[in-house]
């Protein structure tokens, strides 16, 4: 009886909204066939692949890749330098955008307002690589960057400075802050108009300047959202730009550009070994799903703002 009725308020409700959910059809399709469906490939992780035998008929070989994969001599090196990247991404870059709608908050000239979020927001719409010729021409030995650091007394440019392993990662944080940040501030400032404007005007009334109730009524109501972003963002931890390092890695930088996710790319697209490539992916998918659901747990009981 109660099968039957959900069926029939199901039967009435796609009947009634038929436009939607045709709307909602289109990213559920992409979802499964670039989400779902690759999972299969996961067992190529288990095989020794062979592109004529296909899944089904290449050979068995149980953990080998895996061990592969831990054994090969730039498997600590890369995972380092993954998690350097990472982690000073996060530091660095994850309070920028907070910052940032934190002052557009403060803007009482709309006009201008509009204008910096524009002004802002128009890197996050370039071509990766057309940043990344930008950079390579402004870190050139004669380019602008190049220029103005050889200013500094005692400061001498004979090469590009890309080629320089130690400055990738600042090179490599610093042009991702000035493209994504303001993007990522989006999120911020729509909480931020979410706010009870009455709890503004009682901290005004209590004697709170502007600094003041930023401390103690913005910040306190973004937490949730700051939160839930900053859970995401350590739940991607062993992911990286791989499309930018590829634009951006030499002979000369690799040794602090290469990560997990360019070894993925390097094994499977370039060596054509897809079995160790795929081992080296599941386990990224892995990881980052025990760094999800860790700081899931933790944000949960510490402060019971969570996902789930």
């Amino acid at each position: 009886m109660v099968k039957h009725g959900l069926t029939a308020r199901l039967k009435r409700d796609l009947r009634i909204n038929k436009e939607l959910y045709l709307i909602l059809l289109v990213p559920l399709i992409w979802y499964v066939i670039f989400k779902y469906i690759p999972m299969y490939g996961t067992l190529m992780s288990f095989q020794n692949y062979n592109m004529r035998l296909g899944i089904s008929g290449s050979e068995w070989v149980g953990l080998e890749n895996y061990r592969r994969f831990f054994s090969d001599p730039y498997f600590s090196r890369d995972i380092w330098n993954t998690i350097s990247l990472s982690l000073k991404g996060i530091v660095v870059g994850f309070p920028i955008p907070i910052i940032l709608a934190l002052l557009i908050n403060e803007l009482t000239n709309k006009t201008f307002t509009k204008f910096v979020q524009t002004a802002t927001y128009i890197p996050h719409f370039i071509s990766m690589v057309v940043i990344c010729g930008m950079l390579k021409v402004f870190l050139a030995k004669d380019g602008v960057i190049s220029s103005m650091v050889s200013l500094f007394p005692g400061v001498s440019i004979k090469e590009s400075l890309l080629n320089n392993a130690n400055l990738f990662a600042t090179i490599f944080i610093g042009s991702d802050i000035w493209q994504e940040a303001a993007w990522g501030s989006i999120i911020y400032v729509a909480a931020i108009a979410g706010i009870d404007q009455q709890l503004y005007e009682a901290a005004e009334i209590d004697g709170a300047g502007k600094f003041r109730q930023m401390l103690c009524v913005t910040l306190p109501c973004l937490a949730p959202t700051i939160i839930i972003m900053l859970i995401l963002r350590v739940g991607a931890v062993f992911t990286t730009n791989n499309e930018k390092i590829l634009l951006l890695i030499n002979s000369l930088n690799a040794e602090k550009a290469e990560t997990l996710s360019y070894y993925i790319y390097k094994k499977g697209i370039t060596n054509a070994d897809y079995s160790l490539s795929a081992a080296a992916g599941l386990f990224n998918s892995i990881i980052n799903f025990v760094f999800v659901i860790a700081t899931n747990f933790i944000s949960k009981h510490v402060s019971e703002t969570s996902l789930w």
